[in-house]
């Protein structure tokens, strides 16, 4: 009773919240959120669910029920799951699409649901292939928006990395953290019984479709693709005591993807026009180690050129107030004290030489 007042009570500025949401997104936005509504609707139909959910043994051939993996991820079963997926492709719209646009976000929401339909039916094939048990093929319904929130989580991982969530005893919870967290809390609840096995299977499969998607085909204005940041690789989403044998097992997987022709061997390229000064940048052949080494002797350098400029001015300064507080003594020097000329024997006969010959001379 006590819930169902507070919701009573709550319900107006929930519903202005929620208007506020969608009000400014889209016309992209809302028709997802609308077709969502309106998928829920038809979720008490059993022949509907069917007809628009993943089913891995009619997706693969020989059935081959193609457009589901355009249609499943509309439809939910639950209520709270279409309001989870309203508010997600909402927060989408506020900060995703300002920065990528509106075919870009389309884009990748349909690689990510489409990639997230066929590699949740191959994960089902294999435990049919594993266990020979044909309820994995038939009786598992693939369907919701949960491998699109993993991909929004990596795309808002990718955007502000370092954005502080929330602060608790054990450390800071940001960005990076959200991916791998929000799959375990999936594990989590379908251990326990509270969820489908389904919902973190899609999770999983939407973190890799989407990191594959933004880390090497994003298209992006200047003409290059993929983001190559240093903070974005696939070891990245793990703690830092994980990162060292994940890296090894992404990096081998990844040259051995570049030799068969899969992936191409990514060129990084370098705008110079606006690098800052002592800018060190590390070209392929050189050892990170080495050009770690030279980036701590070169913010050293700076470091101590900084600290003598700005020690530069108070010298002046000090030298200033030291010659400022010097007072100049003056002593007067009377005229009968200073030293006469004495005059000189040789100058009146110099003189009288030069008369005598001037009267010779007329």
């Amino acid at each position: 009773m006590a819930f169902g007042k507070g919701l009573g009570h709550n319900l107006p500025y929930l519903q202005q919240q929620f208007v506020a949401l969608l009000g400014n997104t889209s016309a992209s936005v809302k028709v997802i959120c609308i077709i969502v509504l309106f998928s829920y609707c038809l979720s008490y139909i059993e022949q509907a669910v069917l007809a628009l959910s993943v089913t891995p043994g009619y997706l693969l051939p020989s059935v081959f029920w193609i457009w589901t993996a355009f249609t499943f991820c509309f439809l939910e079963i639950h209520f709270w799951e279409v309001c989870a997926d309203i508010v997600t492709v909402g927060l989408c719209g506020k900060l995703i699409e300002p920065l990528w646009g509106a075919m870009e976000m389309l884009t990748f929401f349909a690689i990510v649901n489409v990639g997230v339909a066929l590699l949740s039916a191959i994960f089902y094939l294999f435990l049919f292939m594993c266990t020979d048990d044909p309820s994995f093929l038939f009786d598992i319904h693939i369907h919701g928006l949960t491998g699109y929130i993993a991909g929004v989580s990596v795309a808002v991982k990718q955007i502000m990395p370092d954005h502080i969530i929330a602060k608790t005893p054990v450390g800071k919870i940001t960005n990076r953290n959200i991916p791998l967290t929000l799959w375990i809390f999936l594990l989590l609840l379908w251990i326990v019984g509270l969820l489908e096995g389904t919902q973190p299977t899609m999770f999983l499969n939407g973190l890799f479709v989407s990191w594959v998607y933004l880390r090497f085909y994003q298209k992006h204005s200047n003409e290059t693709r993929g983001d190559m940041a240093d903070n974005f690789t696939f070891a990245s989403f793990f703690p830092n005591v994980l990162q060292p044998p994940v890296a090894v097992v992404s990096n081998t997987l990844y040259n051995f993807f570049v030799r068969i022709g899969i992936c191409k061997k990514v060129v990084r390229r370098f705008d110079m026009s606006n690098a800052p000064p002592g800018l060190i940048i590390c070209l392929p052949g050189i050892d990170p180690q080495d050009s770690e080494r030279r980036r701590q002797i070169a913010l050293k350098a700076l470091s101590e050129r900084l600290s003598k400029d700005h020690a530069r001015p108070r010298q002046q300064d000090k030298h200033k107030k030291l010659s400022s507080s010097s007072t100049a003594v003056s002593v007067a020097i009377p005229e009968s004290a200073l030293p006469k000329p004495v005059p000189s024997p040789l100058i009146p006969q110099l003189n009288m030489n030069v008369q005598s010959q001037t009267f010779g001379k007329t």
